[in-house]
């Protein structure tokens, strides 16, 4: 029962000192932490490494064989037709929608009396963004129709048991596996309505948002465009990852601060020098590289993709060990980021850390080689733009005995909410 309640009761104490760790539990397995095996694993073989059958029994009824889960051609000609929706000029274009979420957030705060569950309120931000550089607020797009129908997906269906973790044959049942088919149907049937109003749509509503350019998306090698269905499970999977990835580092880095007051004050006071009275903007970024450090240290501490799984393919040998076709290899991310070979301190949290590079696959919170994370920038500029406007204004501290428990279910979400007392800067 221990992968039921914590996938990260899985990973073993050794591996935060050991390259690797390998054994059997019907199928052999092996936990790589290696940053020279990573590499290979996640980019000089990444064919034969695929992402494992447990990552598309889970995700598949959502967001079908999109760019996330396909493999292979299928995964190659999508990510080239997305590319460039995630080029820097349309993430910086999309920075007003982050402003407007940061304002709105410092609007509910405002009004906020007594201790405030940060993780819900950093979600309520993080999916004004993504809803609004999905669908620019399209007046048909039930916005808490599809939140509701996500976070039923995510708490029931993305449970993952023992036998997910090892790879077990997708036929063998799973316990407390809720698949929350009409939560699915509507949100599929939301998005299906919202692509098709779209496409219809004689007038222009505005700056390009996601939607427009996956529309007009197409493979520049082989012309190919997404069908409805691909272009729909691609942005529900935008949507799924795109808000509740940020929305936890969000949480993890206030929680971080809220025991670390003097670094709080430092950024609150670099935030305060670069934006004065008004929210942060896209153009901001370069005048915040404390907030980078901040959410950078916060995603090694809390990777919101704590724990990858791989299946091989091919015979191959990593850190001395032989991997066999069929055996699982998992990367448990927070156990890398956490490793006291890898890190000075691992479980400090110290952000000037990363006033240096740390080792390119030693720091894998958007994955690493062709398959990073497409929407790596968009997050990034996301979570600085949001945290500098917060810490600009208010203070954030502890509330003794709730302490939030990092618990892996499909991310790596704090058990019992974040709460923190909320204090309006003068």
């Amino acid at each position: 029962m221990t992968a039921r309640r914590n996938v990260l009761e899985l990973i073993p104490a050794i591996a935060t000192r050991q390259p690797i760790v390998s054994g059997k539990t019907g199928v052999s397995w092996h936990m790589v932490m290696d940053p020279t095996a990573l590499r290979r694993i996640l980019k000089e073989k990444l064919d034969d490494y695929p992402k494992s059958v447990t990552t598309k029994l889970i995700l598949n009824p959502a967001i079908g064989d999109s760019l996330f889960v396909a493999e292979g051609a299928h995964w190659r000609w999508q990510r080239r037709a997305a590319a460039p929706a995630f080029a820097q000029r349309h993430v910086e274009a999309l920075g007003p929608v982050m402003t407007a979420a940061a304002e709105a957030s410092c609007r509910r705060l405002s009004q906020a009396r007594g201790p405030v569950d940060l993780f819900q309120e950093t979600v309520a931000a993080t999916f004004d963004v993504i809803s609004d550089v999905t669908f620019s607020g399209d007046g048909m797009f039930d916005r808490d129709a599809v939140h509701q129908s996500i976070d039923a997906y995510i708490a029931q269906t993305a449970k993952l048991s023992l036998m997910d973790v090892l790879g077990l044959p997708a036929w063998l049942p799973r316990p407390g596996r809720l698949f929350s088919g009409p939560g699915l149907k509507r949100m599929k049937a939301i998005a299906d309505q919202s692509i098709a109003a779209r496409a219809q749509a004689a007038e222009k509503h505005g700056p390009p948002d996601l939607l427009d350019l996956l529309l007009v998306a197409q493979d520049p090698e082989t012309g190919r465009t997404m069908t409805r269905d691909e272009l729909r499970d691609n942005l529900l999977t935008f949507i799924v990852a795109g808000h509740e990835t940020t929305a936890l580092t969000l949480a993890w880095a206030l929680y971080l601060m809220a025991f670390a007051p003097d670094i709080q004050e430092a950024a609150a006071a670099e935030a305060r020098a670069a934006l004065g009275d008004r929210a942060a903007t896209a153009a901001d970024l370069g005048a915040l590289p404390l907030t980078m450090r901040i959410v950078n240290e916060t995603l090694r501490l809390y990777p919101p993709a704590a724990f990858l799984s791989r299946t091989a393919q091919a015979r191959d040998t990593l850190c001395g060990r032989q991997v066999n076709p069929g055996d699982t290899v998992m990367m448990p991310i927070y156990a890398l980021h956490r490793h006291h070979l890898l890190w000075d301190r691992p479980d400090a949290f110290d952000p000037d850390r990363f006033l240096t590079a740390p080792d390119r696959y030693a720091f894998l919170p958007f994955g690493a080689g062709p398959r990073i994370c497409i929407g790596a920038s968009f997050a990034l500029q996301e979570a600085v733009i949001i945290l500098s406007t917060l810490l600009a204004r208010f203070r954030f501290a502890r509330v003794p005995g709730r302490e939030p428990q990092p618990r892996m279910i499909l991310t790596l979400r704090p058990e019992g909410g974040v709460w923190l007392t909320v204090t309006r800067r003068d």
